[in-house]
């Protein structure tokens, strides 16, 4: 599939898809081996986390208060406790940062050789040739964060206020979430660039074409969004019922209890790939609105088309 291509608002939608349908095979099997581990791991320990304190916890909330039992859960596992929030942080930043640095890396690679003749090795040389710029990119990038919390804020209240405006949210963190992952595809694959360079490079490309690429941002965001809330609402159902339908002392190995346990794993890991495929997408829509806005910016494929055709001719 051609990247640099110019697009409008409904190719920028057509494009993801087809970009999804030609690679995703290849692309989300690379995606999980890389991250693989680190999923399994943080999967295992949100759910022990969430079974065995939180459930708990808000089960028995206003009975003898939150305060009490969660001094009660803590007193009672306190070393379990603390072991499972400092490996959840640690596994899952590693996660993050990984996975949000995945797609630019894939996409410069797919660039680079126009197709998809690359594999493991490739992105596990690219990640290391730039860890310094990831990591440039998250310091600096949340310091910049720092300062555009407060204007963000603001857009986000005013929006907010009104039925109109809650409807245009998903435009606002489509935008800053589009804007950071854009500056990070320019960012390396920019030797001259600094990253505020390639934030305000990235802030003009958006701009020029800007109610169509936020547009189609923000309504991938808003269908994300509809549907791990719906996967949220299934799987409370589901607790609610195991809760109801399973007495607090059933006996261990009880038939009916372990099928609703081994039901709300499933659905638990269900949730947590769609999540996390999801945001793959959403990535791969904000990449794919990058290098149409670069193209119509740049046109760096006429230009590619044009030497070749000189080449040719000579």
């Amino acid at each position: 599939m051609q990247l640099y291509k110019q697009r409008d608002f409904s190719s920028f939608f057509t494009d993801t898809f087809e970009f999804i349908r030609q690679n995703g095979k290849h692309f989300f099997k690379y995606f999980f081996i890389i991250n693989g581990f680190f999923i399994l791991i943080l999967a295992a320990l949100s759910y022990v986390f969430s079974e065995f304190f939180l459930r708990d916890l808000f089960n028995n909330f206003g009975v003898g208060g939150m305060s009490t039992d969660l001094d009660s859960i803590l007193n009672a596992n306190p070393i379990l406790f603390v072991t499972l929030i400092i490996s959840m942080v640690i596994v899952g930043l590693f996660f993050a940062v990984i996975s949000y640095a995945y797609t630019p890396i894939y996409f410069r690679l797919y660039e680079k050789n126009e197709r998809t003749n690359f594999a493991i090795k490739e992105i596990v040389n690219s990640f290391k040739e730039n860890a310094g710029k990831i990591v440039m990119f998250l310091v600096l990038g949340f310091l910049m964060l720092l300062v555009l919390i407060i204007p963000i804020a603001i857009a986000g209240v005013i929006l907010a206020i009104t039925m109109v405006g809650i409807l245009l949210l998903p435009l606002l963190v489509a935008l800053i979430a589009g804007l950071y992952n854009m500056t990070l595809l320019e960012f390396i694959n920019q030797n001259k660039k600094s990253f505020f360079d390639c934030f305000g490079y990235v802030w003009k490309l958006i701009t020029s074409k800007f109610w169509h690429a936020v547009g189609c941002m923000g309504i991938f965001y808003l269908m994300s969004y509809i549907v791990q809330i719906g996967l949220s609402i299934f799987q409370s159902i589901i607790n609610v019922s195991t809760n109801i339908t399973v007495p607090e002392n059933a006996l261990e190995g009880d038939s009916t209890s372990m099928v609703f346990i081994f039901i709300s794993i499933i659905l638990f890991v269900i949730s947590f790939l769609v999540g996390i495929v999801l945001n793959c997408m959403l990535q791969i829509n904000q990449s794919i609105v990058y290098f149409g806005l670069k193209e119509e910016s740049e046109n760096i494929n006429m230009k590619s088309e044009i030497d070749l055709i000189g080449q040719i001719e000579n």
